[in-house]
């Protein structure tokens, strides 16, 4: 469809009925002069009550559950009767009551389990997207703007890998068109729930961290979209994390690579996997502040032109833990070691932020999220248990005390010494370096640093780099 916008609004940006009606003025704004396909968080901290929720009933704590519930259903439906009246809002409310019933009942069999199937958690918190999408088609109805509240597992077709499921891009194509298209030609705005999809035979999955920019990716490059413009709570992609460098500055224009580094490396900037489906498709992509769309923003695009020499900005992540594994004498094959460990981590969906090894010794380090080490260990301990039995492969090394660094640019490639300085940058502050690790297509100089001295090591790069 020629020059569709799809405008993806994260859960800040629907958190109340004052940025519910904002995000609602700016998609009819749009929708008056071109078609437009909005996605929608789940309203912010809800996809945290509907995961807590779910632990307490497998635990059988039903005082909690119920009060949840309630909060669930309070929070939505009070929403409701802030921006509707009448008929619209008798609607509505019999569809939140529908939803949250349906959440009450996933529950309910895991509270009769004490057991958290996967696919029954993707199911289960996908009901914050959906009472979401609800509201902001109801609004947009009520404001004169035809809308209709779609379901992703309706759309977005993916594998079976609950709670980090991946598209299936041709199937979802097809599917996006089919379900999508007639709804656009007749002048209505989907607005469809961002983080959920389904597997090809109908079962309810999420697409893990970062799944609401993804959806809206997805749709975008399924539907040819002329742009995608991402709505949260900040300006745009800065050069650093404004509360660690008062002077960071907004980027005016970031290709994919760099702010798929920077997410990676911990930018509150699009995950990674956001921009996979529109890369080969090459669509552009804003970064948006819906408390204040007057703002440019940053625009994403596959490539800079000339002029940005360096790096173009710097990220940093505290909560992470360094890992160490070390053969037990050199005759052991740490290439061997590294191998079945890295395997064990990806068979449980950890991301590695770096890694580094050492010739000799044969030992080599990788940096995890906090929230991931426990499943790290345990595959990683499956996986060498007997060669760690019989003495051939240490036990892990566990360092809390860590942060990570990461300095991000195209234009850092074939720049002489610019390692250099970011190394003489850190060590004049006093800072000691830990580990670094730095990818062969020079995109990204990854530092592993004391926690304690990760803001001094910001400050100090940020600055060496004239950002």
């Amino acid at each position: 469809m020629n020059n569709l916008l799809v405008m993806k609004f994260g859960g800040t940006s629907v958190g109340n009925s004052t940025r519910i009606a904002a995000s609602c003025a700016l998609i009819a704004k749009e929708a008056a002069v071109r078609p437009v396909v909005a996605v929608v968080s789940a309203m912010s901290k809800v996809t945290d009550l509907l995961l807590d929720t779910t632990k307490h009933a497998e635990a059988g704590d039903r005082p909690v559950v119920d009060r949840n519930i309630e909060t669930l259903r309070n929070r939505h439906l009070e929403t409701a009767r802030e921006l509707l009246s009448g008929s619209e809002l008798q609607d509505v409310e019999a569809a939140i009551g529908i939803l949250v019933g349906e959440f009450q009942r996933i529950v309910g069999g895991m509270e009769m389990l004490a057991y958290r199937p996967p696919r029954a958690v993707d199911e289960a918190i996908a009901i914050g997207e959906r009472l979401s999408s609800v509201l902001v088609a109801a609004y947009l109805r009520s404001k004169g703007v035809p809308a209709e509240a779609v379901n992703a597992a309706e759309v977005v077709v993916t594998d079976a890998v609950f709670n980090n499921a991946s598209p299936i891009m041709d199937a979802t194509r097809q599917k996006a068109n089919s379900r999508l298209a007639p709804v656009l030609a007749n002048g209505i705005v989907p607005v469809v729930t961002g983080f959920n999809g389904a597997t090809t035979d109908g079962r309810p999955t999420t697409l893990g961290r970062g799944g609401s920019d993804f959806s809206a990716s997805i749709l975008a490059a399924s539907l040819d979209a002329s742009e995608l413009w991402i709505w949260s709570d900040v300006d745009g992609i800065m050069t650093a994390d404004p509360r660690l460098v008062p002077n960071a500055k907004i980027l005016d224009e970031i290709t994919y690579a760099e702010a798929a580094e920077l997410a990676w490396a911990g930018a509150k900037v699009l995950h990674p996997r956001t921009l996979a489906p529109i890369v080969e498709r090459g669509i552009p992509v804003w970064s948006k502040n819906s408390f204040a769309p007057e703002k440019p923003g940053t625009r994403i695009v596959s490539k800079l032109g000339e002029g940005n020499a360096g790096a173009r900005a710097v990220t940093s992540m505290a909560n992470v833990t360094l890992v160490s594994l070390e053969p037990a004498n050199p005759a052991v094959s740490g290439v061997h070691v590294m191998a079945r460990a890295l395997d064990a981590l990806d068979r449980v969906n950890v991301e590695i932020l770096a890694l580094s090894s050492s010739s000799y010794r044969q030992s080599f380090c990788f940096l995890v999220r906090n929230d991931e080490l426990t499943k790290s260990l345990e595959a990683i301990e499956s996986a060498l248990a007997i060669e760690m039995a019989h003495g051939y492969v240490h036990e892990p090394e566990v360092d809390h005390n860590v942060g990570l660094l990461a300095v991000v640019g195209e234009g850092m490639r074939g720049f002489s010494g610019f390692a250099g300085r970011i190394f003489t940058a850190i060590s004049r502050a006093s800072i000691n370096i830990i580990a670094i690790a730095q990818g062969s297509n020079e995109l990204t100089i990854s530092v592993v640093v004391r926690r304690d001295g990760l803001e001094k090591a910001v400050q100090a790069v940020h600055a060496e780099c004239s950002l």
